[in-house]
């Protein structure tokens, strides 16, 4: 009998992208458009689309609607999209994912309504009645520092066997649940949340683990180029990709997946712009990083080699060398 894993093909590097909003704090679709642009020039293996990293929460029904729309008629026939769907109640996020599916989306991404603190009973109901009016296969995310709630495995090997739940994204940051998780489930549904070390590269090779469902693709090519190496067998490869996304999960955000300098989206979006691809601002409740972490992002980026050819391009036209797209950051907020 065919596993229930085996109706989705996800693999690989996934990043949750950033939402780009202008200076109004307006969907920005022409920065979206690039931005789409360049996570499938750098080889990405799926995208999501309005995660917790694309904000979400100050997102309005319309507008994430319009999102889904947007993305999906730009990339829904070149890279599997999943849609983060995620709200208060089951209505809600069924009117989400029937959105995304007419958008040509391939998966929903949910998690447990934030903040309210359901108990497993709750959370156990709220999945069961989005699986069983999704037209989308569902990947649950179990993500503790954006909801104040950590899912058992017992609760979540009960969620695992609803019929549309097809994967697990188990991002508590602590590698013994990841490990718990993945030999218990990993039989019925993909498990996402592979460190890029030595650890995520031992669970490819011997266990042909999925994947990793990551923040913002900042890194481009360096961060799916961990799983295409290591698919080659070019183990030393994977493992010098992989430590570029390690240095900026040590340098940009704490052990428990905190960010050192605001917000996570703001963060990437930073180094987006320090890139010269479109990052954009962010929209209340969260603040755009200040000017002196902007560089500090670029900093970092400027040490991994991290600069594409947008940047390449300023330094060389007479443009404020490779800290360009973080001068325009920061300038951008002293400004405004």
């Amino acid at each position: 009998m065919a596993r229930k894993r085996d109706r989705i093909g996800w693999k690989g590097y996934l990043p949750a992208i950033t939402t780009p909003f202008d200076a109004s704090r307006n969907l920005d679709f022409d920065a979206l458009g690039d931005l789409l642009e360049w996570q499938h020039g750098e080889g990405m293996h799926g995208l999501i689309v309005a995660g917790t990293t694309g904000e979400w929460f100050s997102l309005d029904a319309d507008e994430r609607h319009a999102l889904f729309e947007a993305a999906g008629a730009q990339m829904a026939t070149r890279l599997p999209l999943i849609a983060g769907c995620s709200a208060y109640t089951p209505a809600d996020v069924v009117a989400h994912i029937d959105t995304a599916h007419a958008a040509g989306f391939a998966g929903a991404l949910v998690t447990p309504p934030p903040y309210i603190r359901p108990g497993d009973e709750d959370i156990l109901a709220f999945y069961t009645t989005i699986a069983r009016h999704s037209r989308l296969p569902i990947c649950v995310d179990n993500w503790p520092p954006g909801t104040g709630i950590d899912m058992s495995l017992p609760l979540l090997e009960r969620i695992a066997a609803l019929d549309a739940v097809v994967a697990i994204k188990q991002s508590t940051g602590d590698m013994v649940r990841f490990m718990a998780t993945f030999f218990a489930l990993n039989d019925r549904v993909r498990v996402f949340g592979l460190p890029l070390d030595d650890v995520g590269l031992m669970m490819v090779q011997r266990h042909d683990a999925d994947g990793t469902i990551g923040a913002g693709g900042v890194l481009g090519r360096h961060q799916p180029d961990f799983y295409n190496l290591a698919w080659q067998g070019d183990f030393a490869g994977a493992l010098a990709a992989g430590a570029k996304d390690r240095v900026i999960m040590r340098e940009w955000f704490t052990p428990s997946l905190v960010g050192r300098f605001g917000s996570a989206a703001a963060i990437l979006k930073a180094a987006l712009d320090a890139r010269g691809v479109p990052g954009g601002r962010v929209r209340p409740p969260f603040q755009d990083v200040s000017a002196a972490n902007a560089f500090r992002i670029a900093a970092t980026l400027a040490k991994l080699d991290c600069l594409d050819d947008r940047a390449r391009t300023a330094r060389a036209t007479g443009s404020p060398d490779w800290k360009s797209g973080a001068v325009s950051h920061a300038n951008l907020r002293l400004r405004q």
